[in-house]
C-alpha cells in the first residue's frame, strides 16, 4: 500500500520530501471522525458545566456552592475521608485519565503514533507547545513561590479544543484535525508524566508496594479473558471495578496523584486480543459517555468555581500573566516554530492541503487549556489567592486563545468558495 505521507508525484529517490500532517489510512481517519464527534459533544458539556460553576460561585448560591464542595465524603480510617471538590479532581479525573489512557495505547500500537513517520511532527509540535508556555511563565514569576506552577500553562483541554474546532473551523482539512487530535493526546502523555514527576509531594512505599497486586490482577484479567470482558455488560463493572478502585486508593495513599493509576489500568487493557478481540475499542465505546458526561463537566463544575471578588489578583498579578501569555503566546509559538523547524531542516513538508495560517490557528486553540491546566493549579499553589488567580487566568487565557484561533481559522464564504 503505498504510504500516504509521500506524494504521489515524488521520485522513489533519497531525497523525497515527506508529507507531514496528512491521514494516514481510511480507517484511521473513520476512528477519528467518530472520536472527534464523541469529544465536540463533551466539550458543550464541559463548558455548559464549567459555566454553572462560575455562575454559581458569583451569585446569592455561591455559599451552598462552597458548602456543597467543602462537604467531606469517605472513610477517614484509611485516608479517604475526601472533599466533594478533592473526590471529583482525585477520583472523576481517574475516569478521564483511563480514557486518555485508552486513546494513547492504541495510537501507539495501531494509530498514528505507531510509525516514526506519522509520530514525529505532532510529538515535536507538543513538546514545544509544552515547553514554551513553561517558559515563559518560568520567567515572568522567576523567584517566587509560584515559580511551581510553571506547568500550568503547558496542557491542551481536548474537548475543548475540539469543540470549539468544530464550531468555528468545521471545514478545516481533516488532516489538520487529525493533527490536533494526535498532538492533544501527545500533550496529555507529557502532562502524565510532568504530574507523576514534578507534583507528587512524597511517596509512602508500602500502600505503592500493595497496589501491584491490584494492577498485576487486573491486567492478568484483562489480557487473559478480553473477549469475555468485552461481550460482557456487567462483568467490567462487578470484577474490574472493584480492582481498579483498590488501585486507586491504595496509589492516593502512596501519595502519587491517583489519576496516574488510570492510565496505568488503561495501558494494561490490550488494544487486540485474542481471535481480533480489541478491547481497548470496546472500553472507549462503553465508558467515555461516563467520562465525557459526568466525571469531566462535574470537575469542571467545581473547578471553575472562581467568585470574581475573591482573594484573588487577576489580571495583574505574574501568576496571571504568566498563564495567559504561556496559553495565548506560548502555545502557537511552541507548536508552530516546531513544526517549522521540521520542514526546514528535514526532508519533510507539509501537506497541500494545510496552510501555515491555520497550522498557527490551530496551535492558538491548543491554548485551550482547562481540565489539566486546572487540576496542575489545585497541584502546584496551595495559598488560596494564587489558586484563584490562577483559575481565573486559565479561563481568560483560555477564551482569548479561542478569539485567536477564530481569527486564525474562520474564513470568509468567499474564501472557501474559492479555495473548495
Amino acid at each position: 500500500m503505498t504510504d500516504p505521507l509521500h506524494s504521489p508525484k515524488a521520485p522513489s529517490m533519497r531525497g523525497r520530501r515527506r508529507r507531514i500532517l496528512s491521514l494516514v489510512n481510511k480507517r484511521e481517519a473513520a476512528r477519528v471522525s467518530r472520536l472527534l464527534r464523541a469529544e465536540i459533544v463533551g466539550g458543550v458539556l464541559v463548558m455548559a458545566a464549567a459555566l454553572l460553576g462560575f455562575i454559581a460561585a458569583n451569585s446569592p448560591l455561591a455559599d451552598a456552592y462552597t458548602g456543597l464542595r467543602d462537604t467531606h465524603l469517605g472513610p477517614s480510617a484509611i485516608g479517604l475521608d475526601l472533599s466533594v471538590g478533592h473526590w471529583a479532581s482525585d477520583g472523576l479525573l481517574a475516569i478521564f485519565f483511563f480514557m486518555v489512557g485508552l486513546e494513547l495505547k492504541r495510537e501507539f500500537v495501531s494509530g498514528a503514533l505507531r510509525r516514526f513517520s506519522t509520530a514525529i511532527v505532532p510529538v515535536a509540535a507538543a513538546v514545544g507547545g509544552v515547553a514554551v508556555p513553561a517558559i515563559i511563565y518560568a520567567l515572568v514569576n522567576a523567584g517566587t513561590p509560584a515559580a511551581h506552577g510553571w506547568a500550568i500553562p503547558t496542557a491542551t483541554d481536548i474537548a475543548f479544543a475540539v469543540a470549539i474546532l468544530g464550531l468555528i473551523a468545521p471545514r478545516i482539512p481533516p488532516a489538520l484535525r487529525m493533527f490536533l487530535l494526535t498532538l492533544a493526546v501527545v500533550d496529555d502523555l507529557i502532562a502524565i508524566g510532568i504530574i507523576a514527576v514534578f507534583y507528587t509531594s512524597g511517596i509512602e512505599l508500602l500502600p505503592l508496594a500493595l497496589s501491584i497486586l491490584p494492577f498485576a490482577l487486573y491486567g492478568f484479567l484483562v489480557q487473559r479473558f478480553p473477549a469475555w470482558f468485552a461481550r460482557s455488560p456487567w462483568a467490567p463493572w462487578l470484577i474490574l471495578l472493584p480492582i481498579g478502585a483498590t488501585a486507586w486508593a491504595l496509589f492516593h495513599l502512596s501519595g502519587i496523584h491517583a489519576t496516574i493509576a488510570g492510565v496505568i489500568l488503561a495501558f494494561l487493557v490490550p488494544v487486540s486480543g485474542r481471535g481480533g478481540t480489541q478491547l481497548a475499542e470496546t472500553f472507549e465505546h462503553r465508558f467515555r459517555p461516563l467520562s465525557t458526561g459526568v466525571a469531566v463537566p462535574v470537575f469542571a463544575f467545581f473547578a471553575a468555581g472562581v467568585a470574581v471578588g475573591g482573594a484573588s489578583r487577576f489580571p495583574a498579578d505574574p501568576i496571571a500573566i504568566g498563564i495567559m501569555l504561556g496559553l495565548v503566546l506560548g502555545k502557537p509559538l511552541g507548536i508552530s516554530i516546531t513544526t517549522w523547524l521540521l520542514t526546514r531542516f528535514t526532508r519533510a513538508d507539509l501537506d497541500p492541503a494545510v496552510r501555515w495560517r491555520e497550522l498557527i490557528g490551530v496551535g492558538a486553540l491548543a491554548g485551550v487549556g482547562f481540565t489539566v491546566s486546572l487540576l496542575v493549579t489545585e497541584l502546584s499553589l496551595t495559598d488560596p489567592a494564587d489558586a484563584d488567580t490562577a483559575r481565573l487566568a486559565v479561563m481568560a487565557g483560555s477564551l482569548i486563545a479561542v478569539a485567536v484561533a477564530a481569527a486564525l481559522l474562520v474564513r470568509p464564504a468567499r474564501a472557501r468558495a474559492t479555495r473548495e
